[in-house]
């Protein structure tokens, strides 16, 4: 039977006990508790799952209850309140699973994998990208999303988490919480908008300010949520298709650096 060995059960437990993206406290200790793995108690959270899971292991001499965590904390509908939280924890994981053969793939489901390339895969893909991108000029808040854990499935978690960086910036920018199509509107639309992209004194610029929301929006519709979208599961993203969507996310994060808020009457 085959176990995890020390070094894959540390990134497994780094990518469940991620400080920002993994498991909380009590969602840790349910998951042990129902899988039967003694829980070592409070702790930093990565430690709290390797000891278990090291415990676990050398106890009963197999992997089982660990697999069976693994399946538990990743069935989706587990975040259908939070579902922001599911694809970059999913990323994370299946970089630290690669080491072991294993990936966890759209629907969920733990699968069996190629041992030898992921994560070679993924980082090669993260310094292509990075490369090009910055060949292109594209703005500084878009190279950071170009990480080998984003690219460990496909490129499309690059651009989600980089759309997800524009709706962050608008609501630093204007204090709102909204996310979506919401956010757009109360901050792009509206007369005048909460934030300009240029002067707003003449038709054609209050018809490029109007056309930049629906820019916004729209790349907003593609990719928020997309655990929701039935068509992601059948979207093989390609390199070119991911610096295109990227160059377009710059494009919005300069505009948005340079938007003003008009004076209100």
């Amino acid at each position: 039977m085959a176990f995890f060995s020390q070094d894959q059960l540390e990134a497994i437990a780094g990518a469940l006990g991620d400080t920002a993206e993994g498991l909380a406290g009590p969602e840790i200790e349910h998951l042990l508790a129902s899988c039967k793995i003694a829980d070592p108690g409070p702790m930093t959270k990565r430690v709290r799952v390797y000891n278990a899971f090291a415990e676990c292991q050398n106890t009963k001499r197999n992997r089982t209850n660990i697999l069976e965590f693994i399946r538990l904390a990743m069935k989706p509908a587990r975040y259908s309140r939070e579902p922001h939280r599911y694809e970059p924890m999913r990323a994370r994981l299946n970089l630290a699973l690669a080491f072991a053969g294993l990936v966890i793939d759209e629907s969920g489901e733990l699968k069996s994998a190629d041992v030898a390339q992921t994560l070679p895969e993924a980082q090669r893909r993260a310094r292509d990208l990075r490369a090009d991108l910055e060949g292109r000029g594209v703005h500084p808040d878009v190279l950071k999303f170009c990480r080998a854990e984003l690219l460990a499935d496909n490129y499309f978690h690059a651009v989600q988490e980089a759309v997800k960086s524009v709706a962050d910036k608008m609501r630093s920018q204007t204090g709102l919480s909204d996310d979506g199509a919401t956010l757009v509107d109360r901050t792009l639309a509206g007369s005048p908008p909460m934030l300009a992209i240029n002067p707003l004194s003449t038709a054609s610029q209050r018809s490029e300010q109007s056309g930049f929301a629906n820019l916004v929006r729209g790349t907003f519709g593609m990719f928020r949520n997309p655990t929701a979208h039935e068509a992601r599961i059948h979207w093989a993203m390609s390199k070119e298709d991911a610096e295109d969507l990227l160059t377009i996310v710059s494009l919005i994060h300069r505009r948005l650096d340079a938007a003003h808020m008009p004076a209100r009457t």
